[in-house]
């Protein structure tokens, strides 16, 4: 087994990590190691953005691809091969880059404490429209910020900023040197460290490796298992690492479905998913916040089976089946029937999730709602994926999915028969919501109260017939005190 030190480009240059545990963090390498005190340390669980940096990796077409992620919960052979940007690169000599220069313009920093993280997701916004030759609308900025909290702003200035950098003299990034620097370590071998890190970059390998190591655990985003690391001081053990291979990361409509690769980061099979489903697309936004998004899988979100998370409502609702694999054999089930209890599923041993198959059925009306404390970045009281099909004027199918009502993500299969063959009116509508105390018993806690959620729950099948009714049907921002511009 050949063993070899983490690389990845760093302030200029390939450095090289020979010594680190596998699950020490970015964060910690950059503070400790690396010297770069600008990274903040806020909440440790990806939540508040004042780690926020910039990861660049080749894209499909070769090209330099920026992404915000945390650093807290982002561990560092994660890196291997990659890029890693951090406020400190920004600056060139005297002059401050037009992101940092339109925060002292437009007094986007108090504290200051937040202002890094904000810098480096405003700065991968930056790059990415100047590239295009686009500029963001208000509410992308506010969208590309949603995963960086700020207590002393009141965030108008941090947008006032985000609007003003691009009225500055252009800066921008050079990508040639680190796309030479990319492809070099793309020659290395796959990575494996003696103190249990393995990233195999084919399918096969991963296939053989679970197999034969049924007792390692298995690593994509670290969204969820970056908090075992820094909020209760888990030790991991022997960690086998997705992120490497390719065929996990695709996406695709094959057959009359979309096929959404476990690999897949969360960004991408959103983006996917309301590509086919538009209605999705505030559920999109409102998953977590872009560095999650970025780093974070579906496959690893539906795989940790959440009461309250939010993609199996949504696949649940669009009849999606769960591709699980070990070695050479493969299966599939209905993702509806692949939870068991509270955070047990019917995974087997040796065996991972490969992928999701959606069909793609243009009959099926979709709608997604999220309910929450805070509007962004914030976990779900109750998440509904709800999916109808009209014959004349019937209700021929109906799939309504709840997640925060029970102890896994589940169809509510009472209000489901409460509609399915009955004119869709006002009437069917509160049948289905007063049906829903059949099918679940929520619990209160610190996000809502069991009458709360049943009661929302109920209110958000109205909401979806007020949307789907066919006189006159609403649109969404009739419905909301909340208005989304188109996000491109």
């Amino acid at each position: 087994m050949n063993h070899r030190a983490i690389r990845f480009f760093h302030r200029g240059e390939i450095v090289e990590v020979a010594d680190a545990p596998p699950t020490r963090t970015l964060l910690e390498w950059l503070r400790e190691d690396r010297r770069c005190t600008g990274t903040k340390e806020g909440c440790a669980e990806g939540d508040c953005g004042a780690c926020t940096v910039v990861v660049g990796e080749l894209g499909a077409d070769g090209a330099l691809a920026l992404e915000p992620v945390n650093a807290c919960i982002r561990f560092l052979p994660t890196l291997d091969g990659k890029a890693v940007f951090t406020v400190e690169d920004l600056k060139q000599g005297d002059a401050l880059h037009p992101v940092q220069q339109a925060m002292v313009d437009c007094h986007g920093s108090q504290c200051g404490f937040c202002t890094p993280g904000f810098v480096m997701s405003l700065w991968a916004g930056y790059e990415r429209h100047r590239s295009a030759g686009t500029r963001p609308t208000r509410q992308q900025l506010a969208d590309d910020l949603s995963g960086n909290l700020c207590r002393c702003t009141g965030y108008r200035p941090i947008l006032d900023a985000g609007e003003r950098m691009f009225e500055l003299p252009a800066q921008p990034l050079d990508p040639a040197p680190i796309v030479a620097a990319l492809r070099s370590m793309q020659s290395d071998p796959p990575l494996q460290l003696a103190r249990g890190f393995h990233a195999p970059r084919t399918l096969a390998g991963l296939a053989a490796l679970r197999e034969a190591r049924p007792d390692a655990r298995l690593l994509a985003g670290a969204t969820d298992l970056g908090l075992w690391v820094t909020k209760q001081l888990r030790e991991l053990g022997e960690l086998i690492y997705l992120g490497e291979v390719a065929e996990l990361r695709r996406i695709e409509c094959v057959d009359g479905a979309l096929q959404i690769g476990a690999g897949a980061s969360l960004e991408s099979a959103w983006k996917a998913l309301v590509g086919q489903w538009p209605a999705l697309r505030d559920l999109w936004l409102r998953f977590a916040s872009p560095p999650i998004r970025n780093a974070g899988t579906m496959g690893g979100n539906v795989a940790n089976g959440s009461p309250i998370g939010d993609s199996a409502p949504v696949l649940i609702a669009l009849d999606a089946q769960i591709l699980l694999r070990r070695g050479e054999w493969l299966r599939s089930m209905a993702l509806a029937d692949f939870y068991v209890d509270y955070m047990k599923n019917r995974l087997e041993r040796g065996e991972f999730v490969q992928g999701l198959r959606v069909p793609l059925n243009p009959a099926a009306q979709v709608r997604a709602y999220k309910i929450s404390k805070r509007f962004d970045s914030d976990i779900s009281a109750v998440c509904a994926g709800l999916a109808i099909e009209l014959d004349g004027g019937l209700l021929s199918s109906a799939r309504f999915a709840f997640g925060g009502m029970a102890a896994t993500v589940r169809r509510a299969s009472a209000a489901e028969a409460a509609v399915v063959g009955r004119p869709w009116n006002e009437a069917s509508a509160r049948a289905a919501a007063a049906a829903l105390a059949q099918d679940f018993e929520p619990l209160s806690d610190m996000r809502a109260s069991a009458g709360y959620r049943l009661r929302v729950a109920g209110n958000l099948l109205q909401r979806l017939w007020l949307e789907t009714r066919a006189d006159d049907p609403l649109p969404e921002r009739a419905l909301s005190v909340w208005s989304r511009e188109a996000n491109a």
